[in-house]
């Protein structure tokens, strides 16, 4: 396929997506602000995947009949606002961070006032193990019109959800209250049983529920992954928040949720640990973790 194509973020999304359109078009750019480090993970990546590091997002964007942005919630609209004047015209811009839907309407108003083409995705699942054919939810007046080139490109898993700009966004942040805080959950909860040493009565509690086939294995997992994504993971907590404050609603949750995602995002080197080491070594590092 000839269409060319630019990765705005290169990080876990990004690099999933990269190996996975390369086998769809010739080449692809990207984007990140560690490509200025050449030592950097998303830099040494991109080398290794064949993909060309731009020297900066003008020149990234320029060309690019479509831009993907995956960069950090928190971004979205820095991101958004630094290439807009830059987008070849007509470039579609598909939008595929967690984010609020006024976050994604605000972007998409510098992304559709300079000519381009914004699209907004909401991915249903961990972007592994499918890639680029996880299922995502499209969203805006151009969700349609990109429909077939999504399907060329391999976004097998991609269905139009609405054309109001937003729709897919609020999707996905309920979605969030649910599967982010299950890890901010499953942290206070067996921290704490450990600490009276009661946690195996607790999982044998959850397994009953039947969520998951083994609570044990389901609850380390869920703790590691805050562990290594808490700090994406709180600016997507914090954008849930937003969401449920638009709909007229405290945030008490949400907003509780993203502290200790935050907190989780400072130990990390504990992301390794079997689960009763793990809980011990976040216990010891604890002190004030409750007021965080």
């Amino acid at each position: 396929m000839s269409a060319r194509i630019c990765l705005l973020g290169f990080g876990e999304v990004g690099q999933t997506l990269a190996a996975d359109l390369g086998a769809h078009v010739r080449g692809i750019t990207a984007w990140d602000l560690e490509f200025a480090k050449s030592a950097s993970a998303p830099t040494l990546a991109a080398a290794r995947r064949g993909v060309v590091a731009a020297r900066d997002a003008r020149s990234a964007v320029a060309e690019a009949d479509l831009v993907i942005s995956a960069v950090t919630a928190a971004q979205i609209g820095e991101a958004a606002d630094s290439v807009a004047r830059h987008l070849k015209p007509q470039a579609y811009y598909f939008d595929l961070n967690s984010t609020s839907p006024a976050a994604k309407q605000a972007a998409a108003s510098a992304v559709d006032a300079a000519g381009g083409r914004f699209v907004e995705a909401a991915i249903m699942s961990p972007i592994a193990p499918r890639g680029v054919a996880s299922p995502m939810l499209l969203g805006g007046m151009h969700a349609a019109g990109f429909l077939p080139l999504a399907k060329q490109l391999g976004f097998a898993g991609v269905q139009v959800f609405s054309d109001r700009l937003g729709a897919a966004s609020a999707a996905k942040m309920c979605r969030s209250v649910v599967i982010k805080g299950l890890e901010a959950l499953m942290l206070e909860s067996l921290m704490t049983a450990r600490k009276f040493g009661v946690e195996q009565a607790v999982l044998d509690s959850l397994q009953s529920m039947k969520l998951a086939d083994d609570w044990r294995t389901q609850g380390r997992y869920m703790i590691s992954r805050a562990l290594v994504h808490g700090r994406r993971r709180a600016e997507e907590m914090r954008e849930v928040a937003r969401t449920v404050t638009q709909a007229g609603l405290t945030p008490h949750m949400s907003g509780a949720c993203a502290q200790w995602q935050d907190w989780a995002a400072e130990h990390s080197a504990a992301a390794d640990e079997g689960l009763e080491q793990m809980l011990d070594t976040l216990l010891k590092r604890s002190h004030g973790a409750a007021t965080c």
